[in-house]
């Protein structure tokens, strides 16, 4: 259902609110470089800072500027269920494609606790739901046996695999129905991934260099696999680069490099450190990004 380098777009600020108009432009360079979906409002959207008010804002804005050229996946998670099930309630209702639901964090749910929750929030709102699972960020891993059961649920219909485990990622893809999408969450796993039966990435890249993300994806399905890991070696030291620090701070110290969005952040996140700009600046020089 869902396919090929689709982008976690970054949220941008100006004077501490949301700046619409950068964020326009945005899903344009998007769409114009051969992006094959947009996720709003995910970890790479600062979404834990966002008002209830600007996450459906920032929803709204995504999809009228996409106008049904790509799919919009609404990042509708929280750790609070009945939290979760309102923004997806509301994705739905604005005419996003899905919902990318992360695993609660901070409460660490026991495997039960996530499929309890997972159900929940499938069953409030009739929209493909892409279940989210990033370990490292939210203290609990989601194993592929959880996600295999969560499968059987008819309107789930995919996850984002941020575990770092390949060898999860094999169990997942054994386990689950062929039409069950897998997606990388992590850039340098979206080559190897492909290989295993993945079916793209939901990419944090794709906001500094989307067609070669594109390119990466529409070179391997043709069959063009050296050419592919061409591309993803010329990537590496960019996929490196963009967490040197937390994410999204390079991605967006990146983007105003490039002139594309004012370098602005929500705390508690904050400016990279001097070293740190000084090597993702040379990145981008190198790669004649910026």
């Amino acid at each position: 259902m869902f396919h090929g380098a689709i982008v976690a777009t970054v949220t941008p600020f100006r004077n501490g609110k949301l700046d619409r108009s950068a964020l326009r432009k945005l899903v344009k360079f998007q769409i114009d470089s051969g992006t094959d979906g947009i996720v709003p409002c995910g970890t790479t959207g600062e979404s834990a800072t966002l008002s209830f008010d600007e996450h459906e804002r920032v929803i709204d804005t995504v999809l009228q500027a996409a106008g049904g050229r790509v799919p919009v996946i609404a990042g509708t998670g929280s750790n609070n269920t009945k939290e979760a099930i309102a923004f997806t309630r509301y994705a739905k209702r604005a005419g996003a494609s899905a919902a990318l639901v992360i695993t609660p964090y901070y409460n660490k749910p026991t495997q039960d606790g996530l499929c309890r929750h997972f159900r929940a929030v499938a069953e409030s709102a009739d929209i493909p739901i892409i279940l989210y699972n990033v370990p490292g960020r939210t203290g609990v891993n989601m194993t592929a046996h959880t996600v295999a059961l969560l499968a059987e649920v008819p309107n789930i219909v995919g996850v984002k695999e941020a575990s770092g485990n390949l060898s999860q990622v094999c169990d997942i893809i054994r386990m689950t129905p062929r039409k069950f999408c897998v997606l990388s969450g992590e850039d340098t796993l979206f080559f190897p991934m492909m290989a295993l039966g993945a079916k793209g990435v939901i990419s944090v890249t794709s906001n500094v260099a989307p067609r070669l993300m594109a390119e990466l994806y529409d070179t391997y399905v043709i069959g063009e696999i050296s050419r592919a890991r061409d591309i993803h070696y010329q990537l590496w030291p960019l996929f490196q680069g963009l967490f040197l620090e937390t994410n999204p701070i390079p991605a967006k110290t990146a983007l105003a490099m490039m002139k594309m969005i004012r370098e602005e952040f929500r705390l508690p996140l904050s400016p990279m450190a001097d070293a740190n700009r000084k090597a993702l600046a040379k990145i981008l020089s190198d790669m004649r990004l910026s």
